[in-house]
């Protein structure tokens, strides 16, 4: 990292909070604010043209949503800090934005001192969340707490299928079943990991290490 001040950038769709933000800030030793953006595209055109050393980043943004803007700016400019600045509390968000490249998670609520001290720990190469978040992240989850879905050998057979990226027909195909049968398989795994998607089915299979 340079040794002159860090050029951040300030990603939030509301206009009030990268005010507060840039107030904040001008009084650090080791920050200059080079502008604020409304939103992903706006700061990824910036990117492409100029060198931006940290970014303070909102979760929920028009268009791109910030968990997939951390992938997008690691994939444009690997040595970019990014540091989550959310009112999202949901442990997988908090999680999901770290596994895209952030390398930190607080919330709008935390104090300045959180907010340097998780610039100085991220400047190391370090991951930092503030201290509600730590909370949030050191609780069991729904699904720890209920010990894993009990699956039949059906259904592992199907997830390890999905989770290879074959369609409904695909495994219809393979294991010599009807379409409407896989599918109704899939509504079972999704009912019983209590998530919303096949996304979220494969990702909460892979946590609790059943692929």
């Amino acid at each position: 990292m340079p040794t002159d001040k860090l050029r951040t950038a300030l990603v939030d769709d509301h206009p009030i909070v990268i005010e507060g933000l840039k107030m904040l800030l001008q009084n650090e030793e080791n920050v200059k604010v080079v502008g604020g953006f409304g939103n992903g595209d706006t700061f990824l055109a910036y990117l492409k043209q100029n060198r931006v050393d940290l970014v303070l980043l909102d979760i929920t943004l028009p268009g791109i949503n910030g968990m997939d803007l951390c992938k997008m700016i690691k994939n444009e400019s690997l040595t970019t800090i990014i540091l989550v600045l959310s009112n999202h509390t949901e442990r997988s968000i908090i999680m999901q934005t770290i596994q895209n490249g952030a390398s930190g998670y607080l919330l709008k609520n935390s104090s300045v001192d959180e907010l340097r001290n998780c610039i100085s720990e991220a400047l190391k190469g370090n991951i930092c969340f503030s201290k509600e978040v730590i909370d949030i992240i050191s609780r069991p989850s729904k699904n720890q707490l209920q010990g894993r879905p009990q699956l039949t050998r059906r259904e592992k057979q199907i997830l390890a299928l999905l989770a290879e990226g074959k369609t409904s027909q695909n495994i219809a195909d393979e294991l010599f079943l009807s379409p409407l049968t896989v599918d109704t398989h899939r509504k079972n795994l999704i009912q019983k990991f209590e998530v919303k998607n096949v996304a979220g089915l494969i990702m909460a299979a892979t946590q609790q290490q059943l692929l």
